[in-house]
């Protein structure tokens, strides 16, 4: 019962991510997902290139992740910057 419970509240906070009203910048998640994805591409490639093999990506696939990375901050910084900013 404890497990599903947990499972539960863990599905619950989850959904909160696509609320209107949260705490989390979705763009910030994103931008670092990409980055993550860009992260481990590097590694891969390092690792492959130790071994003796060429790893095949193609360019457009990783540039991307690059854009979306860059982009996703970009525009997060951008909201903080020009955001409605309140005096309380």
């Amino acid at each position: 019962m404890k497990i599903k419970n947990y499972i539960k509240q863990k599905l619950m906070s989850f959904r909160d991510i696509f609320k209107d009203e949260n705490d989390i910048n979705e763009k910030s998640v994103v931008g670092f997902a990409s980055f993550l994805i860009m992260v481990i591409f590097a590694a891969v490639d390092i690792i492959t290139g130790i071994s003796g093999k060429h790893l095949e990506v193609q360019e457009y696939i990783y540039n991307s992740f690059v854009i979306i990375a860059l982009g996703s901050f970009g525009i997060a910084e951008a909201g903080k910057i020009f955001g409605k900013k309140d005096k309380e």
